[in-house]
């Protein structure tokens, strides 16, 4: 594994360089927004670990940046704010997953393999299973040009269920996906975000695309009926 560690603090990159260096991973660091939006579109990673609060090019930037021009490696962002709003604005601008600071290196690192073990595809501008359309770009889940309002973790599930086409995704892949790998509360939570995304893309609109495979998971109806 590569990864690309943009980060100004010098402690806090050289620590999560000897941390990962230690596990095997390959690092090079960066110190500010120019330079990592170089590396990145230069040289290939697995994955980027990438601080919100940069100079000369905010980490923000650095993201819009880079998906724009379809780099689809998946960045880690490092931020010091929190919150719901947060993980929206990051999410929206092709963030994959987002640590708040102080965090955990056991907790970054098991991220970060998460995020590898999913891979980068090519993302597409629409998923969709009838009239269920997910715009992975702006974020918006409609139906029949009805706009939902979705949590991430709705959004999350949603999107991994529709990028598998209508294969069927085991509930231990969604927890390592949408929460990660790290996760070690109750896997039956599952369950009820799957029983929220039906109340409201399926229920409204009588319809029944989220079908529960017995003893195998989840997966949507292709023609979403």
């Amino acid at each position: 594994m590569k990864v690309l560690v943009v980060e100004d603090e010098e402690q806090l990159a050289d620590a999560v360089r000897r941390g990962l260096e230690a596990e095997g991973i390959a690092v090079d660091v960066m110190r500010d927004g120019v330079d990592g939006l170089w590396a990145a579109t230069e040289s290939a990673y697995d994955a980027v670990v990438l601080d919100l609060m940069l100079p000369g090019l905010s980490g923000r930037d650095v993201l819009v940046s880079l998906r724009e021009r379809g780099v689809w490696t998946p960045v880690l962002v490092l931020t010091a704010r929190d919150g719901d709003d947060v993980q929206v604005s990051l999410f929206d601008r092709g963030a994959d997953d987002f640590l708040a600071k102080p965090f955990s290196f056991d907790v970054l690192l098991a991220r970060l393999r998460a995020l590898v073990r999913r891979g980068a595809p090519e993302r597409p501008v629409v998923l969709a299973a009838g009239d269920l359309r997910l715009e992975p770009a702006r974020r918006r889940v409609t139906r029949g040009g009805v706009e939902i309002a979705l949590t991430p973790r709705e959004y999350g599930v949603l999107e991994l269920l529709l990028r598998r086409g209508g294969d069927v995704v085991t509930k231990r892949e969604i927890l390592d996906n949408v929460w990660d790998s790290a996760f070690d509360g109750d896997p039956n939570v599952v369950e009820v975000y799957i029983s929220y995304l039906r109340r409201k893309v399926d229920a409204p609109f009588d319809r029944t695309t989220i079908l529960t495979v017995r003893g195998m998971g989840y997966r949507v109806s292709t023609d979403g009926t």
